[in-house]
C-alpha cells in the first residue's frame, strides 16, 4: 500500500477538500475525456448527490463544479480569473476552457443539486454528461469525492483498494501493526521508512522540494489567519477570532500574569487562523481534508514556537511521520466526514498530528503508534454536523480541540514505553465500524445535530 505524502497534503483550496477540491478535480477530469472523445460536444450537464447535493451550497461545490468545467484547478487557483470566469459563465451561459469549447452551460439550469437519489458508491457522488447539439447525452461518468481531495469513478470504486500500479515500494506496511513489525525489522523510523517510499517513486529533491513547500503554504495560512479580520461569508456572520485572540496572547507575554493552561490557546489559534482561511475559500493544505486543515500546521507551530529545542529542519521528518498514519486511517477506514462523521477528518488529523509530534520529539516507533491511537481514541463518534452546511460551526474551534488533543496524546505516550493495550489498527477498525452505524443525519449532510439545533439557521 503506497499512499504518497503529498497525496495526504495537498495544496487546495477551501472551504472543503470533498465538497469542493473534489468536484473541482473531477470535473476537470471529465473535461479531459471531452478532449479525448472521437467526436464534438456542444454541452455540458451535472448532477450532485447525497451530500454533495445537501451541504453543496454551503461548501461552494456548485462554484467548484462550473469553475472545474471551466479549467480551473485547485492546485493552480486564482481568485480574481475565477470570479472574472463566473461572471463570465453566468452572462454568456457557456463554460470555454482554455483549448476546447466553449460548451452550452447554464448552472441555474445545467448543474442540479438532486436531494433525493443518493449514489451507491460514496455520499459523495456526482454525475457529469456531455451532450450534443440536440441536447442528447453522448459523454457520462460518475465520480465520487472520497475525502481530502481524493476523486474515484465509479469503475475505479468498484476496483477497490489496491490500485496502485507505480514500483513496489520497501516497506509497503498496510497496517500499523506491519509498520511496527518492519521498523523493528530494519532499524529505521516510520519517517525514515516512509521517506524511503517515497524515494521509490520520485527524486530526492523533488521529495525535499515539495514537502518545503508544504510547510511554506501551511504556516503562511496561519499567517494570514492571524491577521485577517471580518465577517466569514455563508451568512451565519461568524467573526474572525484568530486575530483578536493572536494579539491579547501576545499582550499577556511576559507579564507573569498568564496561567499555564494558556498554551492551549494558542494551540487554538494557529489551528482557528487556518480553518479561518479555509471558511473563507483561501488557500490551505489538505491535512488530511480540508475541513481538519488546522489541526497538523497548529500542532508544528505549536512545536517551533514554544518547544525548546525545535527547529524547522525537522518539519519533514513531522510531516512524514504524519503522511504514513494518515495513509493508514485512510486505506483502513476513511477520512470522509461524509463517510465516518468528524471522527474520520479531525480525528485522524489529531492522530496525524500527535503521531508527528512524538517522532520530532524522539519517540520510538511504539511511542508514534500509541500517541496516533490516544488522540483517534479520543474522537471516536464524533459527528459532521456542519450548522447551514458551511465548515464554520463547530468545526472551527473543533480543530483547536485537534491539536490540544494531538499534543496530550504524544505527550502521553512519550511518558511510556510504547506499550499500550488498544492496538491502532484497532482504533481505526472501530472508527471505521461507528461511521458505517452512524445515521446519515450526522455525516455532512447538516440534517441532524448542531446543524438543527442551533436557532435562526
Amino acid at each position: 500500500m503506497f499512499l504518497s505524502v503529498f497525496e495526504m497534503f495537498k495544496v487546495g483550496i477551501g472551504p472543503s477538500s470533498s465538497h469542493t477540491m473534489g468536484p473541482m478535480v473531477a470535473a476537470a477530469r471529465f473535461l479531459e475525456r471531452v478532449r479525448a472523445a472521437d467526436y464534438t460536444a456542444h454541452g455540458l450537464r451535472g448532477s450532485l448527490h447525497g451530500s454533495l447535493a445537501f451541504t453543496g451550497v454551503g461548501h461552494a461545490t456548485d462554484r467548484a463544479v462550473i469553475l472545474g468545467l471551466a479549467g480551473f484547478r485547485p492546485e493552480t487557483y486564482d481568485a480574481a480569473a475565477a470570479e472574472a470566469a463566473l461572471a463570465e459563465i453566468r452572462e454568456t451561459g457557456q463554460v470555454a476552457p482554455d483549448g476546447i469549447g466553449p460548451f452550452a452551460f447554464d448552472p441555474g439550469r445545467d448543474l442540479v443539486f438532486d436531494y433525493d437519489r443518493a449514489l451507491p458508491g460514496h455520499a459523495n457522488g456526482m454525475i457529469l454528461m456531455a451532450t450534443d447539439a440536440q441536447g442528447d447525452v453522448i459523454l457520462q461518468e460518475t465520480y465520487y469525492s472520497v475525502g481530502g481531495g481524493f476523486v474515484l469513478t465509479e469503475d475505479e470504486l468498484s476496483r477497490g483498494k489496491d490500485t496502485d500500479d507505480g514500483p513496489p515500494v520497501p516497506y509497503p506496511f498496510k497496517t500499523a501493526a506491519e509498520m511496527l513489525a518492519m521498523a523493528e525489522a530494519s532499524g529505521l523510523s516510520v519517517a525514515q521508512m516512509k521517506r524511503a517510499n517515497e524515494l521509490s517513486r520520485a527524486p530526492r529533491a523533488a521529495l525535499d522540494d515539495g514537502l518545503a513547500r508544504i510547510w511554506t503554504v501551511m504556516t503562511d495560512c496561519i499567517d494570514r489567519g492571524l491577521e485577517g479580520d471580518g465577517t466569514l461569508p455563508g451568512g451565519l456572520s461568524v467573526r474572525r477570532r484568530a486575530r483578536g485572540i493572536h494579539a491579547a496572547l501576545l499582550a499577556e507575554r511576559g507579564t507573569n500574569l498568564a496561567p499555564p493552561h494558556t498554551i492551549n490557546d494558542w494551540m487554538s489559534v494557529y489551528a482557528m487562523a487556518v480553518n479561518e482561511e479555509n471558511a473563507a475559500g483561501g488557500q490551505v493544505v489538505t491535512a488530511p481534508t480540508n475541513g481538519a486543515a488546522g489541526v497538523v500546521p497548529a500542532t508544528i507551530r505549536y512545536w517551533l514556537d514554544h518547544v525548546p529545542g525545535a527547529t524547522r529542519s525537522r518539519v519533514p521528518e513531522f510531516l512524514l511521520t504524519a503522511a504514513a498514519i494518515g495513509g493508514l486511517v485512510k486505506y483502513n477506514a476513511s477520512i470522509s466526514g461524509a463517510e465516518a462523521g468528524c471522527q474520520a477528518e479531525v480525528g485522524s488529523a489529531s492522530a496525524m498530528a500527535a503521531a508527528g509530534l512524538a517522532a520530532v520529539m524522539g519517540g520510538t516507533p511504539a511511542q508514534i503508534e500509541n500517541a496516533a491511537e490516544i488522540a483517534l481514541e479520543h474522537h471516536l463518534g464524533m459527528t459532521c454536523d456542519p450548522v447551514k452546511g458551511l465548515v464554520q460551526v463547530p468545526c472551527i474551534e473543533r480543530n483547536g480541540l485537534g491539536a490540544i488533543k494531538a499534543v496530550s496524546a504524544a505527550s502521553l505516550a512519550l511518558r511510556g514505553d510504547g506499550t499500550h493495550l488498544v492496538p491502532l489498527d484497532a482504533c481505526i477498525e472501530t472508527m471505521r465500524q461507528v461511521g458505517a452505524d452512524m445515521s446519515e443525519k450526522y455525516k455532512e449532510t447538516a440534517l441532524g445535530g448542531l446543524a438543527v439545533n442551533v436557532p435562526n439557521c
